[in-house]
Formats: C-alpha cells, sequence, structure tokens
C-alpha cells in the first residue's frame, strides 16, 4: 500500500493549529520536522544524548508531512488543505505556507520515525520505552512501559497523551475497572494496568489498534484475562456500545479529538459507575470553552484541567 507524503512549509508556532486541522481533514498520520531545541526539563526526562553537531539552528519554521491512501482524490485533499491554510492565515502566522508532494511506502512511514522515538520518563514513577531500545540503571520502584505503536497513534510521547496519563493515574486503584474509548495502541490501559487497575477494556474503530494494542499487552507481559479488545463505534452503534457493559466503569478514559469527544460526553454516562471519572484528552485549546459547555449541559462538574501548550484535558465527573 501506498501513500500521498503532503508537506508543508510553515512556522514552529503553527504546528499544532495545522496538525490538529489535518487530522479534521482525515490525514492517516502527520509528522513534524523542526529545529526546536530541547529545554532543560525536556531533556532531563528523555534518555537520550543529542550532540550540538546534531542538531541545526532553530529557525523558526518548519515542516509538517501528513499522509493520504494513494487512493484518495489528491486534488481534492490539496484543494481542502489550501482552504485550510487560507483560512488559519487570516488569524496567526503560518508562514511560507507551501505545500509540497511525495510518494511513499507503508513499510518506510511505518518504521522511518522509530529512530525519533526515544524512552521518555512520564514522571518520577514511569518510563515509557519503545520495545527496540534498552535501558540501563531502572530501580526496582520505577515502572518501564514497553510501546510498538504501529500505524495506532500512541507513544506517549504527545501532549495530548501525557496528560491523560496524568489525569486518570490518581484514579487507578486494586479493584478499578477502565474503559478506554479510541484506545489506539493500548497505552492508556497497558499504564493503568501497571499501575493496578485489575482490568481494562478497550475499544477502537480502527482494526491497526486491535493489533497494536494487543501486541504491546504482550510485550509488557499483560495477560489475556486483564482486558478485552473490542472494535465498534461507540457513537454510532448503540447495541455495540451497550456490549461493553453499563454503570460498571470507574474510570473512562477518551484520548481522542474534541469533535469525537463531543458527542461521547451525551453517552458516556452509560458506561460510569457513581462515582467514576470521566478523563479526556485530546482538545486544542480554542476547542476547551465548546468541550467544557458541553460537559456541564450533560450534568458533569469538570474537577480538574490540565494544559500543555497547546493542548487541553480535563476530568469530570456527575454532578
Amino acid at each position: 500500500m501506498g501513500w500521498n507524503k503532503i508537506t508543508i512549509h510553515t512556522l514552529t508556532s503553527a504546528e499544532d493549529m495545522i496538525s490538529y486541522e489535518l487530522t479534521q481533514l482525515g490525514a492517516a498520520g502527520v509528522e513534524v520536522e523542526d529545529h526546536v531545541t530541547l529545554t532543560e526539563e525536556e531533556k532531563k526526562v528523555m534518555y537520550v544524548d543529542l550532540l550540538p553537531d546534531e542538531i541545526a539552528p532553530d529557525d523558526g519554521t518548519a515542516k509538517i508531512h501528513c499522509y493520504f491512501d494513494e487512493n484518495e482524490n489528491l486534488e481534492k485533499i490539496t484543494m481542502d488543505i489550501q482552504a485550510m491554510l487560507q483560512r488559519l492565515s487570516g488569524f496567526m502566522d503560518i508562514g511560507e505556507g507551501r505545500i509540497s508532494f511525495g510518494k511513499t511506502k507503508e513499510e518506510d512511514w511505518v518504521n522511518n520515525w522509530k529512530k525519533f522515538f526515544k524512552p521518555i520518563q512520564l514522571d518520577e514513577q514511569i518510563i515509557i520505552k519503545p520495545t527496540w531500545e534498552t535501558l540501563d540503571h531502572v530501580s526496582d520502584d520505577m515502572i518501564v512501559v514497553e510501546i510498538d505503536p504501529g500505524t495506532a497513534f500512541g507513544t506517549g510521547s504527545h501532549e495530548t497523551t501525557k496528560l491523560c496519563i496524568e489525569g486518570m493515574k490518581p484514579y487507578i486503584k486494586e479493584n478499578t475497572k477502565i474503559l478506554d474509548i479510541g484506545c489506539g495502541s493500548g497505552i492508556l490501559s497497558v499504564i493503568g494496568l501497571k499501575l493496578g487497575a485489575n482490568h481494562a477494556v478497550l475499544t477502537d474503530i480502527d482494526p491497526n489498534a486491535m493489533i497494536a494494542s494487543k501486541e504491546n499487552f504482550e510485550v509488557n507481559h499483560i495477560s489475556q484475562d486483564q482486558y478485552d479488545l473490542y472494535q465498534g463505534n461507540v457513537l454510532d452503534d448503540a447495541q455495540f456500545a451497550k456490549s461493553l457493559g453499563e454503570k460498571c466503569y470507574p474510570v473512562v478514559v477518551a484520548n481522542i479529538l474534541a469533535d469525537v469527544i463531543s458527542p461521547l460526553i451525551e453517552i458516556v454516562d452509560q458506561f460510569l459507575t457513581e462515582d467514576g471519572v470521566f478523563v479526556i484528552s485530546g482538545i486544542i485549546d480554542t476547542k476547551e470553552e465548546e468541550i467544557s459547555q458541553k460537559l456541564e449541559t450533560y450534568g458533569f462538574r469538570i474537577i480538574e484541567t490540565r494544559r500543555m501548550k497547546d493542548w487541553v484535558s480535563m476530568t469530570a465527573k456527575k454532578r
């Protein structure tokens, strides 16, 4: 299978917004290339040595590569991207805004990025490590999470995933059952189970997510009786949603996009226990007010809001 690779030449300040808009247009993957220097804080939590001659000077520019199936209408996709860039340029500086084109094979897209994915210390307890890397000097009280995302989203390095993990962590107890909606690589459930939850139910509409999640459970030595994987759409299929169980989840997590979270708010109460928490992430900051209002409308109380760069995550409970 091949992919049309479309590259947008822009500015680092516009990376998050353009990346978000590309996912809204249906991009199967988005990759950002820039020369932003790591902060001291970031260096402390990353298990990687960066030599000065490996880093080009940061000139404020960036390239955003996005991927669409080669069978899709490239002309229409290009027109949609151009219209999106024109709209964004009305309220923010997108720089050059030039579009260039290329082709790539699936195996290239899947594997080439791996050289940039290094172990990351998420907090004082959790280290996320790609399966092809090794770690030295890890203390016994650390939780090491092996991850191989394949083509499913979720390495733990993105702000939305970090925020979601931070939000769910205080609510994981020995008897916790997690519902992971839009599970991607399964990383949230893997971490939840390693933190002590007793069961996880994962669902996603993408068959690749089922494959990636199962593989990540296996590499983390999590037994099959600790989780269930279901491919389906909880928003469009009421019977499928009902089959996942009613009022039995103390923790429901969803690290998706705001436009998917919004309709999910309308139905998620059917899954939550009486005192259950709904942890959501993947919300671009321009959608924060919309999601907050939707939660209020459907009887939720926001008990915590977390932010990182342009992204927002919330924890909510029913009133």
